[in-house]
C-alpha cells in the first residue's frame, strides 16, 4: 500500500488515512472491519458511482443526489477525524 505522505512528514494522520486499508477489506468482503477503519469508504464510492451514472444518463435530480452524497461523505470524514483526535488515535 502507498504510504501516507502527510503521516510520514508530519507524524499525524490525514483526514483520509485508512481509506486504502478500508477499501482493501471491502474488496475482500470484510464489511464490518472496512467500516470500522474508515466509515466513509462506501459513501465515497457511491458518490463516485452516482456521479459517473449521472454523467452518462443525465438523471433528473442527479445533481441533488451528488451534492447530498458529497455532504454526507465529508461529514462522515470530519466526524471520524474528530473522534480520532479525541481518542488520541491521530498521533503516531
Amino acid at each position: 500500500m502507498i504510504e501516507c505522505s502527510w503521516k510520514a512528514n508530519f507524524g499525524i494522520e490525514c483526514l483520509t488515512c485508512g481509506f486504502q486499508r478500508s477499501f482493501w477489506l471491502l474488496l475482500k468482503g470484510d464489511l464490518l472491519n472496512s467500516i470500522s477503519i474508515f466509515p466513509a469508504t462506501i459513501p465515497f464510492l457511491l458518490t463516485i458511482l452516482i456521479t459517473v451514472l449521472h454523467l452518462k444518463f443525465k438523471f433528473r435530480k442527479g445533481t441533488f443526489w451528488i451534492l447530498s452524497m458529497f455532504v454526507f461523505t465529508v461529514t462522515l470524514i470530519s466526524v471520524n477525524y474528530i473522534v480520532k483526535i479525541i481518542n488520541g488515535d491521530v498521533f503516531v
